[in-house]
């Protein structure tokens, strides 16, 4: 391709507009997790769990301000891409409405894969062996089908992308190119997974993911733009960042 790139070019630019922008990303990240966690919290001292009308209600607000936050942090990242040089204003960060109906349908189609398949391991329970093999090809085609798609919410953002359309746009970006995205993902898991994990025993080093997340999301929007324009086999935009 006309523009080649490593994984460490991808962290080295990733770092780079980490630190350059760090304050604002930060506030976004601490408003996100206290509104987030919030609303976690009302559900369970408000709610009963037999309620069973307002558990859904509120999953589905809670589910409705994780999309305007994920989607906020994607338009904030590549508003400060696209924006180092001049000021940018709040209403440039804020999710569209399309965009959101695009996140949810998208989370919605993954959602009913997944619980097809619980269903589906469940009722192969009483055959062992066919339930194993129904176990490991289920998650070496997850494994395959989730690197193939993991750029749909920046196709989402970036190109304003309908949800099916991302989709295959995603599946189209990554093609050529599964080496790279397979490490850049077990970067990802790795700056998630470990914080997570030990906090299970130091509860206080669960503030590192307000930190880690957000730096995940600018590796996945950085290395986006980079297949973006690798496919294109064009100049890349006059940005520094990039």
């Amino acid at each position: 391709m006309y523009h080649p790139f490593s994984v460490s070019d991808i962290l080295k630019t990733s770092w780079y507009l980490f630190r350059r922008n760090f304050v604002t990303i930060i506030v976004f990240s601490v408003i996100s997790f206290i509104l987030l966690s919030s609303l976690g919290i009302m559900v369970q001292l408000i709610i009963a769990p037999e309620a069973f009308a307002g558990t859904m209600l509120v999953s589905f607000i809670l589910i409705l301000v994780q999309a305007y936050t994920t989607l906020g942090l994607y338009k904030l990242i590549f508003t400060l891409i696209d924006s180092e040089y001049y000021e940018f204003e709040f209403k440039q960060i804020v999710p569209g409405f399309k965009m959101i109906i695009s996140y949810l349908a998208v989370a919605f189609i993954l959602a009913f894969i997944i619980t097809n398949f619980a269903i589906l391991v469940e009722y192969l329970e009483k055959y062992p062996v066919v339930d194993d093999i129904i176990k490991t090809v289920g998650v070496i085609v997850a494994l395959y089908l989730f690197l193939r798609i993991m750029f749909f919410n920046t196709f989402i953002v970036d190109d304003h992308s309908g949800p099916i359309e991302s989709l295959k746009q995603s599946f189209k970006l990554t093609k050529g190119y599964l080496l790279k995205v397979l490490v850049i993902l077990g970067i990802i898991l790795l700056f998630i997974g470990l914080p997570a994990k030990i906090s299970q025993y130091y509860p206080l080093t669960s503030i590192a993911i307000m930190f880690t997340y957000p730096f995940v999301n600018i590796i996945l929007a950085i290395t986006y733009r980079k297949l973006v324009y690798s496919h294109q086999d064009v100049d890349e935009v006059p940005n520094e960042t990039l």
